[in-house]
């Protein structure tokens, strides 16, 4: 598994452990140092917004004092929603590897599928983003699947 991958696992298995939203989890990486890290806080802030690329987003921004992220790359547990992806785009994120497909994300109750059917164009961005270590990825959503009165939104 891709190290900074497992960085994002765990920043999921912190957000589903402590009940702040679903399994999902991010990092942004640059000069081969981590300088963002973020989990979904939909449910702990009720917030729709809280998602786990955007919580990486304002953590390396902050770190490191610009909104302008030329040069980072971002890691992810689950294929970014259209707001997430819009939101690495506009950050000028150089490029994004994700674990669990838009599909998987359905299969555990997200509605990401509906935005994407709706709103499309990844076909796009060529090879921005990329797949990796979904079989690793998909053990956390498995986890994700145990837990019991969890929110889906």
């Amino acid at each position: 598994m891709h190290k900074y991958m497992k960085e994002a696992i765990k920043e999921a298995l912190e957000g589903i452990n402590n009940g702040y939203g679903g399994p999902f989890g991010a990092i942004i990486v640059k000069g081969g140092k981590i300088v963002g890290r973020g989990h979904n806080q939909v449910v702990l802030n009720n917030d729709a917004t809280c998602h786990s690329e955007i919580q990486a987003i304002r953590s390396a921004s902050k770190n490191l004092n610009t909104f302008n992220l030329s040069g980072c790359t971002l890691y992810a547990t689950g294929e970014p929603c259209h707001m997430c992806l819009c939101a690495c785009l506009w950050a000028n994120i150089d490029k994004v590897y994700y674990g669990c497909t838009i599909e998987d994300n359905e299969k555990i109750g997200f509605r990401d599928n509906k935005f994407n059917s709706l709103l499309g164009g990844r076909d796009k961005l060529k090879d921005y983003l990329v797949c990796i270590d979904r079989d690793e990825c998909l053990k956390l959503f498995d986890e994700y699947n145990k837990i019991k009165n969890k929110t889906i939104y």
